[in-house]
């Protein structure tokens, strides 16, 4: 369908004598002055009629030339229809293509991704020959594209049609029925097919004077061919059109003139370039509703770096789609739904906000748009802004804009003696919605680059690098003053990231500050530094050292300021291989936190210092802290790295990490980069550096000792490997200041146990006298922490001291001072075994019968993991003799009241004579223990009375589907009952008296009188 005609055309004026003896038909583009599209190929001047109808076609309306001259000669007015048709692929590549840059794109076509862009599809058709039948008719353009056959797919023509005004596409349609924000690579193909092929277009004047030429004769005929060829689309129309001609009252006749779909402009039409508002609008709705999943995320962030494109190019079509995209945005249902639950939008999201509110900013302070149209934006945003589900900036930033002039850096060397300074950066420069910083630095440098039509780097926040080779750039680019744009901008950007300046508060926001240092660092690491460059880098670093309150390395520093460790080990990697000593001042400088410290003092302890809070009570509100340890952490690592073989900076690093550093966790990390630096294998380890590893994790030791670190046992690994690393003498001393270490069990079973093993002995190739003396140092610590802390250290004393008699002796009377007291029966059990294993078997019985005196077996505990225990004690003084069974026993009756156990132990008894196979010369008489004397006939009687008990206690709460194993169990009691010589009278009673108990039990009593009668 034909897009509306925009304006009414007639000639009141017209006179039939000025253009006698001129074609009606056409001309070719090409004609007068066809030369200047393909200048190339001619070097004809440009006549003074093209230049000024170009002008005229790129500033005017046609219907502004029409009222403004009465005549307009047939020639001039082809040749501004000619100049009207844009001229540049840029725009038409930017209203088909998410790529940049119409001349770069060319046909590359390296990505299978970007060969699909309607762009590129377009030129590939407009190669291959597919464009056809076109034709231009004043301002509107048609032509057929025939899509080539594919096997999935038959050939398809399609009908194209461009209207323009200009030089800039106005209107679009397409058979195609393409159904998206861009322009179809059909509509692509025709339009580059009228950019470089200007001269094959057929050129016509629009319509309405083409039909001003014809007599009356001419226009019936020309009217009636019409339709005849389209009569069965347009008849309908033409029969109501000819009824309401003829009808005097008609609205048509009220009209002067007829519409002209070829004609151009009219004056009051806004010149744009075409946009799909519709799909704007729908592919925004869509990509919303899918919440991030599917890439929409990353649509969205396209269709911002579009708007972001027709910005730089001045394209008003910026501010029509942000409009579109904003009312999508704030008509998202889950806007109310997080309001409603009172949950935070996701960082995506947000993200996705912040871009919308950055180009908005971008929008409103345009320099080159009028004051009418900010007042209309201006009005739009306050009334977006009203609406209630409008989420709000995430931290503390004000509406106005931060006053730069008020917050640039000071030398006054008074403010460094004041207690209190007045401080008007709250705001920070870098983290600030509108990002003076990072706006300015990419204005400087893309000036200095001098690049008009490549890269995007102008009002580029998305803050992803487009190029990872460095920038070089040329030598021309400079200020009246000799200064180079490039100059500037590292200077703005150093300027705005040493700015000191407060923590804002908000997750988001704090999160934003970190992004968008970050992200500037990662700009200025894309620009090779040369020699003027890294004058610059020097005077700023002095510069910020010696400045006031206003600089974030100077000595005065706030307590909620954001710290500069991410900005110092930029600074201190590009100023090491100039000026070395600079670069470590202002590391160690950047290497205070202040918001942990509970001291004031920093820098330079000669001269006055303040660390000022401004916010009372805000601590601990800083949500992105450990983002922060981490980036201090880097900073320290990196100088570590840096000054390996040199002893005294190495020693100036550690006292600022051991001062500044208060995270264990990051401690520890220091100090294994330094061990890993310190042994790198292809060089001898650098000894000052694994002292300065060993110092740090030492640190670590005492800071973790009394807190809980689910690392901690890593860590003391990790140490005694280090000292080892060191030599003998840190082994020793770590053993002898155990206490301020490690807890007595990590002293004995790591550090010890460790440093006694054969690995460390060969690792350190010790003589003799070197192990002895290690070995005492193990053995006087082991014995320390066994008298600490008897149930852990115990054993492993024990164990260490197996070489030496007198201190083997002292942990094993430590061990049986701690027995009555201090330990459970589960370490005097395995400290027991331990003896046997060595051969002490009556030292193992002494520790065995103490451990029998903290048990406690009840009746149903018969699957306790200590019953092997019991069994193995009692096996043990079974296998001594009959009177170290003897003296057991009264301790298992005691102790335990399991009938099982019970029996299992009584039987285990009557099977062997006593000390048969005992560990020692003793010899006894070999006879059975008889079981009607003591200690088996006591262990017997409190056999039967536990399954008497247990019995009872079972019949209280049993369930029928028991019956079967209480049978079973009763079956059980009966075996121990007859070891007793009246055990068979004994039973009987016992079954008789369940029977009268327990008779309301009818099928289960059924069930004991079928067994036992």
């Amino acid at each position: 369908s034909q897009p509306p005609a925009k304006r009414l055309c007639c000639r009141p004026g017209y006179n039939t004598n000025c253009r006698q003896g001129q074609r009606a038909g056409g001309t070719l583009c090409g004609g007068s002055g066809a030369a200047q599209c393909g200048s190339s190929k001619s070097q004809t001047p440009e006549s003074l009629l093209d230049i000024s109808a170009r002008k005229v076609a790129e500033k005017w309306p046609f219907q502004r030339v029409e009222e403004r001259f009465e005549r307009i000669p047939e020639p001039v007015q082809r040749r501004i229809v000619y100049w009207s048709f844009p001229r540049s692929e840029r725009e038409i590549c930017m209203y088909s293509s998410f790529s940049t840059g119409g001349e770069e794109s060319g046909t590359s076509g390296e990505n299978s991704d970007e060969t699909r862009l309607p762009f590129k599809r377009g030129i590939a058709l407009l190669e291959s020959g597919c464009v056809d039948n076109v034709l231009q008719v004043g301002f509107h353009l048609s032509g057929t594209v025939t899509e080539p056959a594919t096997p999935s797919e038959s050939e398809l023509i399609c009908s194209v049609s461009v209207s323009f005004d200009r030089c800039k596409i106005t209107a679009v349609t397409c058979s195609c029925g393409n159904k998206d924000i861009f322009y179809c690579a059909h509509v692509v193909a025709l339009a580059l097919y009228r950019v470089r092929k200007p001269e094959q277009v057929k050129l016509h004047l629009p319509i309405s004077e083409t039909l001003f030429q014809m007599n009356r004769d001419q226009l019936q005929k020309f009217v009636q061919y019409l339709i005849t060829v389209h009569h069965t689309e347009v008849l309908p129309t033409a029969q109501k059109l000819a009824d309401e001609i003829l009808s005097t009252n008609s609205e048509i006749n009220q009209v002067h003139g007829a519409p002209d779909p070829t004609a151009g402009a009219s004056v009051d039409d806004e010149n744009c370039w075409h946009l799909d508002e519709e799909q704007v609008q729908e592919q925004v709705k869509l990509f919303l509703s899918q919440g991030g999943y599917h890439g929409s995320g990353k649509q969205l962030n396209l269709l911002f770096s579009k708007v972001r494109e027709m910005l730089k190019m001045r394209d008003s079509n910026g501010a029509r789609m942000l409009t579109l995209i904003t009312e999508q945005f704030m008509g998202d249902p889950r806007l109310a739904l997080w309001r409603q639950q009172g949950t935070t939008m996701t960082d995506k999201y947000r993200q996705l906000w912040d871009e919308l509110g950055t180009l908005w900013m971008c929008i409103v302070l345009n320099p080159h748009c009028k004051s009418e149209q900010k007042c209309v934006w201006l009005r739009q945003l306050r009334r977006w802004n009203s609406v209630d589900v409008c989420p709000w900036e995430d931290g503390n930033h004000g509406n106005e804009l931060p006053n730069l002039t008020h917050a640039l850096p000071h030398g006054n060397p008074e403010l460094l003696h004041k207690g209190m300074t007045s401080v008007t950066n709250m705001e920070g420069w870098v983290g600030h919605p509108l990002d003076p910083i990072g706006t300015l630095f990419s204005t400087l440098l893309d000036t200095g680059r001098g690049d008009e039509e490549g890269g995007n780097a102008f009002l580029d926040f998305s803050g992803t690098p487009k190029r990872s080779e460095p920038h070089l750039f040329p030598a021309q680019h400079f200020l009246d003053d000799g200064q180079s744009f490039v100059a500037l901008a590292v200077e703005t950007a150093l300027i705005g990231l040493g700015q000191q300046r407060v923590m804002p508060d908000g997750l988001y926001a704090q999160e934003k500050v970190c992004r968008n240092e970050e992200q500037l660092l990662a700009k200025l690491q894309e620009v090779e530094l040369n020699d003027a460059l890294v004058k610059i880098f020097r005077k700023q670093a002095v510069f910020l050292l010696e400045a006031g309150p206003y600089s974030g390395l100077g000595e005065l520093l706030y307590r909620e300021s954001v710290p500069m460790h991410t900005f110092a080990k930029y600074l201190f990697t590009s100023l090491l291989p100039h000026d070395a000593e600079l670069a470590y001042k202002i590391a160690l400088r950047a290497m205070r936190l202040p918001v942990l410290e509970t001291t004031a003092p920093s820098g330079d302890l000669s001269r006055p210092h303040h660390i000022v809070s401004m916010v009372p009570n805000r601590y601990p509100r800083w949500f992105t802290l450990s983002h922060i340890e981490s980036q201090q952490c880097e900073l320290a690592s990196t100088m570590l790295t840096a000054a390996k073989g040199d002893g005294r900076k190495l020693e100036t690093v550690l006292e600022s990490i051991q001062k500044n550093i208060h995270s264990s966790s990051h401690i520890f990390k220091l100090a294994q980069d330094a061990f890993k630096i310190a042994t790198l294998m292809d060089s001898l380890p650098d000894l000052t550096l694994l002292k300065v590893s060993l110092e740090l994790g030492l640190q670590v030791m005492r800071m973790t000792l009394s807190t809980l670190n689910w690392r901690r046992r890593e860590m003391v690994r990790w140490l005694v490997t280090c000292a080892t690393e060191v030599g003998v003498y840190a082994l020793d001393s770590i053993m002898q200041s155990w206490f301020t270490l490690f807890t007595p069990t990590e002293a004995t079973s790591i550090v010890a146990t460790t440093v006694m093993s054969n690995t460390t002995i060969v690792r350190l190739h010790l003589d003799c006298h070197q192990q002895e003396n290690l070995a005492s140092s193990a053995r006087t610590l082991a014995l320390q922490c066994a008298m600490k802390d008897p149930q852990n250290c115990s054993l492993s004393a024990l164990t260490l001291c197996e070489k030496d008699h007198i201190a083997f002796e002292t942990a094993y009377q430590i061990v049986l001072d701690a027995a009555v007291t201090g330990m459970s029966y589960t370490q005097l059990f395995t400290i027991a075994r331990y003896m046997e294993h060595r051969g002490y078997p009556m030292r193992a019985y002494k520790l065995a019968t103490l451990a029998m005196a903290h048990l406690n077996l009840s009746y149903n505990q018969d699957t306790h993991p200590a019953i092997n225990d019991v069994l193995w004690a009692c096996a043990l003084s079974h296998s001594l003799g009959k009177n170290e069974l003897a003296a057991v026993i009264p301790l298992v009756v005691k102790s335990v009241k399991c009938a099982t156990v019970l029996s299992d132990i009584l039987r285990r008894c009557t099977l062997t004579t006593p000390g048969m196979v005992a560990l020692h010369s003793r010899r006894n008489s070999g006879k059975l223990m008889s079981l009607d004397k003591a200690p088996l006939r006591q262990l017997l009687d409190a056999t039967i009375g536990a399954y008497i008990n247990t019995t009872h206690s079972r019949l209280t709460h049993i369930s029928p589907r028991h019956y079967s194993e209480f049978i079973e169990f009763l079956s059980k009691a009966r075996e121990t009952f007859l070891m007793a010589q009246d055990g068979h009278i004994q039973f009987t009673q016992f079954i008789d008296n369940l029977k009268q108990i327990y008779k309301g039990k009818k099928k289960l009593m059924m069930l004991v009188r079928e067994r036992f009668g």
